[in-house]
């Protein structure tokens, strides 16, 4: 829904995305070939170090369902169904082969003022996820839950909320601990607090700051990153990134063509005078 809050992994989303979207230190090549008929292939390769993984993926659409099959280079075949139940409600049902207990059904409900994700793994032991988020599209408010049946634990357990105008995003997350979910003592290690931002500063050059900072309640330890985003032409943008553990990272992106983009990423560990910085170069092709 346009006016309604987006799901609870979308909190902290626009920072999160200025930060470390795009940012790639590996060779990446993709091809995408779109068809008028509902058929789309894509062809994807990514060489790290001395090791080369690919994929082929291609994508069927028909009414209100939609089929997402991928083969790797390790014949390893990943298969997603979509279905528009009803207008605000989809549902979809994954699996990989070989792996016979990777089954997973996946329900989306959006309404005006809440959107709601859940899944349940197709195995006899079952893991069970589902995130909420209530409010409006400028302010939101949520969490998530995992837990797994098979050791009658939980995995995750979060809460958040978001602010959101077109110039100004905000965001804040708590982390408690696993212990801590099952009624233990708030103390327990591991709970930490994240916040985070976005400010686009000019609109006409596309200028954009983010920072995020996080802080763990167990150990009083910070950690933080702040980047920049700039366009320089309609065709080209630089974003880079400040982290506290001295990273610095640079990266150039540039659409050559229509839905053709060229990005060449770096980064340099300042505390790790001798290694050699990373270099990353990816280039995605759609005619």
């Amino acid at each position: 829904m346009a006016n309604g809050p987006a799901s609870f992994s979308e909190i902290g989303r626009r920072a999160r995305d200025l930060l470390t979207k795009d940012y790639n230190y590996d060779q990446k090549f993709s091809l995408s070939i779109p068809s008028s008929t509902g058929m789309g292939l894509t062809a994807t390769g990514i060489k790290k170090d001395q090791i080369f993984v690919g994929d082929i993926s291609t994508q069927y659409r028909s009414g209100k369902a939609t089929v997402d099959v991928k083969v790797d280079t390790y014949s390893n075949i990943s298969t997603k169904v979509t279905y528009d139940v009803v207008p605000g409600t989809k549902a979809a049902i994954s699996f990989n082969v070989p792996d016979h207990k990777s089954g997973k059904l996946d329900v989306h409900y959006i309404h005006h003022h809440a959107a709601i994700n859940s899944s349940i793994g197709l195995n006899p032991s079952p893991l069970l996820e589902v995130a909420a988020a209530i409010g409006s599209k400028d302010v939101a408010i949520g969490g998530e839950i995992g837990f797994d049946t098979s050791s009658s634990s939980f995995t995750k357990c979060n809460a958040g909320i978001s602010f959101n105008m077109p110039d100004f995003s905000a965001a804040l997350i708590f982390v408690p601990s696993l212990k801590f979910c099952q009624g233990f003592k708030a103390a327990d290690k591991g709970q930490t607090v994240k916040a985070s931002f976005a400010h686009l500063v000019n609109p006409l050059t596309g200028t954009e700051v983010a920072a995020e900072m996080t802080h763990r309640l167990s150990g009083y330890e910070n950690s933080f990153s702040i980047g920049s985003i700039h366009k320089v032409d309609p065709l080209t943008l630089v974003k880079t990134r400040f982290s506290d553990n001295g990273k610095v990272a640079v990266l150039s992106q540039r659409q050559w063509r229509p839905n053709s983009i060229a990005t060449f990423s770096a980064e340099y560990d300042t505390k790790a005078v001798n290694q050699a910085p990373k270099f990353g170069l990816s280039i995605a092709l759609k005619p």
